[in-house]
């Protein structure tokens, strides 16, 4: 067979002997240490829609000369069912993998992913000019590779495939700018992940400039090193499709005098677990899920009529936000604050509440209105369990739903006070 096609199979080689394994349920091969000897057993794998290939050292490979693929050679390629094709724990001169990459544009690969791999040296990839590739999914985790500042040429060789690319993460790989030039080259990425790098409030600029991503949809800056509210907010308002942004796991801070304006598009935004003790402002005013749990807020009073879903599990309320300024919300978490009671008639039309691990105060009103809450089949995951009293001390520690709320008990001047008025009218009526 020819190398390149066993490269483009087997990037795992080892001296050590491997062999594959198919889970023929799940259609998923795993494939480990392989070497010269035993890659026969990769044939196994050619049922397989996911093929993982986990540890090796390409690097004595790169002297191989690599020709074109035989009629036979092609032909197999593309009767392939493998779909998605993932490299674990692999040394791969890229060098090599730039002359190997283009023999995918003969199977029906769509997803590649790279984990835990180590990228040594650079490729020549002008080979790819022109080139188109069926791989529409693009994710590499935990890499280590040469910065992308200056490889702009390599990029515009891989543009004819690149402009076609739909998904593309780089996570936890130090990342920490994206040039410019590169943006402007995928034209058709709806979804980017570059969460867990070390991008600062400067580099979000050059990264989002002008005709950069103009398709984009999905945006995660998860756990990076981000602190100006304002400033992200002006580096990805160029981005005229976005429609879920998560900043999540970041440092942000409110600016003296913030007006920037959001994507208009924008729907989905994620701020939860960014150090916030205000919410910030200005926000996107189209937003229809809004996730700001793992905070410290004490208070929450912004008004958004198109907000259908609000996450507030671990801040510090004492208090719901007024339901009346979200009249489209169906979905309301707040677990794990500082609330005593929820405001039944409020709350009793929203579809999904969640609200356990709070201090309750298991009044009449408190329990009862629990109580009801979670017969309508609404309160979320937690009920009964995670739902105790903190007050009155005769109920402290007691489940609400274990919490007497008979009418005579809770309602009791509403009972006296007709039981009275008619024991005085016969006390007239005897005299």
């Amino acid at each position: 067979m020819n190398v390149a096609v066993l490269l483009l199979l087997g990037m795992g080689f080892l001296e050590a002997e491997g062999r594959c394994f198919f889970n023929r349920t799940q259609e998923y091969c795993v494939c480990y240490h392989l070497s010269q000897e035993t890659i026969g057993s990769i044939v196994q794998c050619l049922a397989a829609s996911v093929v993982e290939f986990q540890g090796g050292d390409l690097e004595r490979y790169v002297a191989f000369p690599i020709s074109d693929p035989d009629r036979s050679s092609i032909e197999m390629l593309g009767s392939l069912l493998i779909r998605k094709i993932i490299f674990r724990h692999l040394l791969v001169p890229e060098i090599l993998l730039a002359r190997v990459l283009r023999f995918f544009s003969y199977t029906q690969v769509q997803e590649l992913v790279f984990e835990s791999c180590v990228f040594e040296g650079r490729g020549n990839w002008e080979e790819m000019a022109n080139q188109d590739l069926p791989i529409l999914s693009l994710h590499f985790h935990n890499v280590t590779s040469a910065l992308l500042t200056g490889r702009q040429q390599d990029f515009s060789s891989l543009s004819s495939w690149l402009e076609t690319l739909q998904e593309l993460a780089v996570t936890d790989s130090h990342v920490t700018s994206l040039p410019c030039g590169i943006g402007r080259v995928f034209r058709a990425l709806r979804s980017l992940d570059v969460a867990q790098n070390s991008l600062g409030d400067g580099s979000l600029v050059s990264a989002f400039c002008s005709g950069a991503f103009p398709q984009l949809q999905v945006l995660s800056l998860q756990h990076n090193n981000l602190t100006s509210y304002h400033r992200v907010c002006e580096s990805v308002r160029l981005l005229p499709e976005l429609q879920h942004l998560d900043l999540s796991q970041n440092k942000l801070m409110a600016d003296p005098s913030s007006s920037c304006q959001w994507p208009v598009a924008l729907r989905i935004f994620n701020l939860s677990a960014a150090g916030l003790d205000e919410v910030l402002t200005p926000l996107p005013p189209s937003l229809e899920v809004l996730d700001m749990s793992c905070n410290h807020l004490r208070a929450v009073d912004i008004s958004l009529s198109s907000l259908k879903k609000l996450f507030l599990s671990q801040n510090m309320l004492r208090a719901v936000p007024s339901i009346r300024n979200y009249p489209m919300l169906d979905t309301l978490h707040l677990n794990n604050n500082s609330i005593a009671e929820l405001p039944w008639d409020e709350v009793k039309h929203l579809r999904d509440v969640a609200a356990a691990g709070n201090p309750y105060n298991c009044s009449c009103s408190g329990a009862g209105g629990l109580q009801a809450l979670a017969a309508t089949g609404h309160l979320g995951q937690g009920w009964p369990q995670d739902y105790t009293c903190q007050s009155p001390p005769g109920y402290r520690g007691r489940l609400v739903k274990d919490v007497p709320v008979s009418v005579l008990r809770c309602n009791s001047a509403t009972v006296i006070a007709p039981v009275g008025v008619a024991l005085a009218l016969l006390g007239v009526a005897g005299a």
